[in-house]
Formats: C-alpha cells, sequence, structure tokens
C-alpha cells in the first residue's frame, strides 16, 4: 500500500489517479467482504437446515424412535410418525431454496409409482399450442399426445385428471409445437390443487389427523399412504409460507391489534424416551372488529415469555410496531410497553373477577359491579357500527362518567373488606389496571374488550382434543401459518376450501412482488 508521504511526492495529476485506484479497490474489498458474508450466513443457515433434518431422520428411524414409539397409543404413533414426514418433506423443499437449484432426481432410487386405479373416473383436460400454423405456411399435423394423470378430490369422491398435451409438428420443417407442462405447487406430484386444499382443510380446521384422512380416503376407494399425505402437508406449508409472512406483515401495518395466547402440548426430542409431552403456546394476532381488514395471525412457541410477543412486533428492529395491544393481564404483555407500545387491557377479564364473586358466593359486591360493567357494555353495543369518531364522543360523554362513578365505588369498597379475600383480589385487579382498563375511552378504535380474538383461540381448544400433541416445533409453526390463512380466509366470508384450492393453483406463478393480492382480504378468485 503507498504510504501518504509517497502520494504527497507526486504530481498532482498522478495522485489524483493514484486515490482513484485506491478508492476502487477499496470499494471492491467492502463488495468481496460483503458477499463472503452472504455465503457465510447462507452457508450457516444449511448446516442448520441440514442438522435439523438428521435430527428428524435420527428420530423416525432409530432405536429410540422405536421404544417411544412401542409406548404410544396407535393414534399417538400415527401423530407423531405424520409429523416427522411433513417436517422432512418442508425441510427438504427449504435446503433446495437455500442452494438455488433443484435436487437432482436421479441421485438418489425412487421408488416407482403405481398406476392410479382404472376403475376411478378420468376427465380429461386438454393442452394445446395457441397457434399450430407453421412459419413456412403449412399447416402442422398432430403427430402424438403426452399424458400425465392426476389425481384430484371432491368431498367423497375420488376422479382422476387426464393432462392431454398434444404433439404437432410441420412435416415440411420438421417442427414440433407442444403446450407447456402447467405449473403445480408440487412439482410432478400427483395431487391437484383439489386434493391438497382438502386435505389442508381437513387437517388444520376440520382437526382430522392424517391417519383419519387415509381410513376416509380408502373408503372413498383410494388408499394413500400416511407418509405421502404428510410430505404433501410439509411441501404445502414450505410454498405458503411467503403468504404468511405478507399476511403478519399486513397486520402490523394497523396500529390497534388484539394479542392472546393459549397452551397446547409439544413433544420436545429429550422426552422422546418417556413420552412426556412439553407446554408451549400458540401467540394469536389480528386486527379489531371495527377494522374492516379482517386478519388474524397465529404463532407458534415454545415458552410463553413476553419475548414472543416482541418478536413478531419487531420491537427490537428498526421496523418496531407502534400503536396500541389490546389484552388480557398476562405480564408478559407489559415489557412491551417499554419499547413504545400503548397497552390497553380487557375490560371483560376484570368482569370475570366480580362475575366469580357473584356465581360462588352470591356476593353483593359483585352483583354491583357487574351492573356497572353491564351498562358499559350496553353502549358499547349501541356505538358499535358508528364511525371512529363517533364511538370515541360518545364514550366520552357516556362511558367516562359511568368510568367515575365505578371507580370511586371500588376505592370505598377496597376499604370495606378484609385483606387477602376474593372480594379484595377482584378489585385490586380492576384498581391497578385502571389506566389500562380504560384506555378505549380516549380512542374509538380500542375495543373495551379481548373477546374478539378470543374468539379466534377457540377452534384451537376445540382441536387440541384431537391434535394429541405437536410432534415438534417445525410442525407447530407449520399448523400456525396454514391455520392463519385458513381462519383468516372464514373472517373474510370466504369458503376455506374454495380460497385455499385457487392460491394453490395460481401461487406457482404468481409473481413475489404481488404476493399480497392473494391475501384473504384481498383475495377474489380468479376469473
Amino acid at each position: 500500500m503507498i504510504s501518504a508521504q509517497q502520494l504527497d511526492a507526486l504530481d498532482p495529476q498522478t495522485r489524483q489517479v493514484m486515490l482513484s485506484l485506491m478508492a476502487e479497490l477499496r470499494a471492491k474489498d467492502a463488495l468481496i467482504a460483503q458477499r463472503d458474508q452472504e455465503a457465510a450466513f447462507k452457508q450457516a443457515l444449511i448446516d442448520k437446515l441440514t442438522h435439523e433434518m438428521a435430527v428428524l431422520k435420527r428420530l423416525k428411524f432409530a432405536a429410540t424412535s422405536e421404544r417411544f414409539a412401542s409406548t404410544l397409543a396407535p393414534e399417538q404413533k400415527s401423530l407423531l410418525e405424520e409429523t416427522l414426514e411433513a417436517d422432512l418433506a418442508e425441510l427438504d423443499r427449504e435446503l433446495d431454496r437455500e442452494r438455488g437449484q433443484a435436487k437432482d432426481k436421479t441421485e438418489k432410487k425412487t421408488p416407482k409409482r403405481a398406476p392410479l386405479p382404472p376403475h376411478l373416473p378420468r376427465r380429461d383436460v386438454a393442452h394445446e399450442p395457441a397457434d399450430t400454423s407453421c412459419g413456412c405456411g403449412q399447416p402442422m399435423q398432430r403427430i402424438g399426445e403426452d399424458v400425465a394423470e392426476k389425481l384430484d378430490y371432491q368431498p367423497g369422491v375420488f376422479t382422476v385428471e387426464r393432462h392431454v398435451r398434444g404433439k404437432w409438428t410441420c412435416r415440411c420443417c420438421q417442427k414440433l409445437v407442444q403446450a407447456p407442462v402447467p405449473p403445480h405447487v408440487i412439482d410432478k406430484g400427483i395431487p391437484t390443487s383439489g386434493l391438497l386444499a382438502h386435505l389442508l382443510v381437513a387437517k388444520f380446521m376440520d382437526h382430522l389427523p392424517l391417519y383419519r384422512q387415509e381410513h376416509i380416503f380408502e373408503r372413498a376407494g383410494h388408499l394413500i399412504a400416511r407418509s405421502t399425505l404428510a410430505q404433501w402437508v410439509g411441501e404445502c406449508g414450505a410454498q405458503l409460507q411467503p403468504l404468511v409472512q405478507s399476511l403478519a406483515d399486513e397486520l402490523r401495518r394497523h396500529v390497534v391489534l388484539h394479542a392472546d395466547e393459549t397452551p397446547v402440548a409439544m413433544l420436545k426430542p429429550k422426552h422422546l424416551s418417556d413420552g412426556k409431552t412439553h407446554r408451549a403456546y400458540i401467540w394469536s394476532y389480528c386486527t379489531t372488529s371495527a377494522n374492516p381488514t379482517k386478519a388474524v395471525v397465529f404463532e407458534f412457541c415454545e415458552t410463553r415469555s413476553g419475548e414472543n410477543v416482541r418478536e413478531f412486533l419487531k420491537l427490537d428492529t428498526p421496523r418496531a410496531w407502534q400503536g396500541t395491544l389490546v389484552t388480557d393481564g398476562f405480564s408478559g404483555y407489559t415489557a412491551t410497553t417499554t419499547k413504545g407500545v400503548t397497552s390497553a387491557q380487557c375490560m371483560a377479564h376484570a368482569r370475570r373477577k366480580f362475575n366469580d364473586l357473584w356465581a360462588n358466593h352470591g356476593s353483593e359486591v359483585g352483583r354491583k359491579a357487574l351492573r356497572y360493567h353491564q351498562c358499559l357494555f350496553r353502549i358499547e353495543r349501541e356505538i358499535e357500527e358508528l364511525p371512529s369518531d363517533e364511538r370515541r364522543r360518545t364514550r366520552q360523554r357516556k362511558s367516562r362518567r359511568v368510568l367515575a362513578v365505578f371507580h370511586r365505588w371500588l376505592l370505598a369498597q377496597r376499604q370495606l373488606v378484609p385483606p387477602g379475600s376474593a372480594t379484595i383480589k377482584a378489585i385490586d385487579y380492576s384498581l391497578k389496571r385502571w389506566r389500562e382498563l380504560t384506555r378505549f375511552v380516549d380512542d374509538g378504535d380500542v375495543p373495551i374488550s379481548n373477546n374478539w380474538v378470543e374468539n379466534h383461540i377457540r377452534p384451537i381448544a376445540i382441536g387440541r382434543a384431537n391434535w394429541l400433541f405437536s410432534g415438534s416445533l417445525r410442525a407447530g409453526k407449520r399448523a400456525a401459518a396454514i391455520m392463519s390463512l385458513l381462519h383468516s380466509a372464514r373472517i373474510n366470508g370466504h369458503e376455506p376450501y374454495a380460497y385455499f384450492k385457487d392460491v394453490l393453483e395460481r401461487l406457482p406463478t404468481h409473481p413475489a412482488s404481488r404476493i399480497d393480492e392473494l391475501l384473504p382480504h384481498r383475495w377474489s378468485p380468479a376469473t
């Protein structure tokens, strides 16, 4: 490297040329360093995914998995097996994407696919070139066709779609024209988008595990191996991930959100030998009922830590979400208030404390507190269809007066009841959170309760009896992602099967820059 003294000794023109060359070298060095850093990061991600796949394969094939499986009921064993198959398929797809190249199908021997049963009805879907006239002016002749059969499903009925691609040639020019192979969400797979949509809706909305669907398909006339169904679920999960990420980004553009969490069982690798499960959580985030954008996002996490909320809202990044978060009284949400988030808590949760006093003990304090809450919620029902500004003005005029009287009454009652009693706990729950509980009075977009998001979590509670457990963290995250799309489609008034069928058909060719068009609140069926 030339020194500063040597540069000063040069004539001005030569010195300027040298400075320019040194600047170019520094820029190239910085670019090389950036590329090396990106390559190291990508390789680290590939190594992580490869390690995760090796762990899953060991769980599937090693003796530890066999000892664990022997302690489970057949239904539990099948749930674990289908989870591993789906995880492996999703990891395989992610590795292909990160490596930037399709896996060489000739490297591994795959079993020969059995032909589809001849007794199933067949429907031909023709694919012909748009133009069959040759450039020389002579008409082209059809000389044959390629046929690819895909398995389709309508509830209770299997049919076969025969995709017939005619071959056209010009005898004069020896030119061959044929329509391209239609793109599909699972490359070279036999399931149509209709079958995949049914599989996902049945598993993640109707709570039908794959071993049950396997028996249902067998009764309908075609047996599909559980491992195959699991692979389809895993590949669909990987393909739908960009759409789910876009839905989460859309959610974070709104300034008032609901949040809640519910426990689910998850099997951790260290517990395989004894069959014990670990308590994980599904966190739910959604827009308010008054918001014209209807969206809900589920996130599967191993813990109940408030760090999960901070990560979802990106509070430690330049893109940190700023707004009002409506929650229950769980302390995990309070840490977000130090990151610029305004906390609004649920008046319905405060009401439940007094309802327990009245229902269980006939408490007069509980009865009177319920009357105040009844008045507040009646006002909300009257103004729920009004614009935000009118809701705020009505709350300022009516709800504020009720709350002022209610607050004075709570302070007075606290002096009359003995410490440590259930009554004083119910009173203190409201008094300690009074500012957060009354946040809705000053903002017409903030709801009085968190009931809207709790209604979205209720289907998860119903499904827990059928899931038994989530087989892995990846399986839980995949389920949460797919349920986010399904339930967002439902609250937007779409039929989930029709939505998924159309999205899975369009996704392979849909531009990534326009992925937002496929979000449930913006989706319209393809014409």
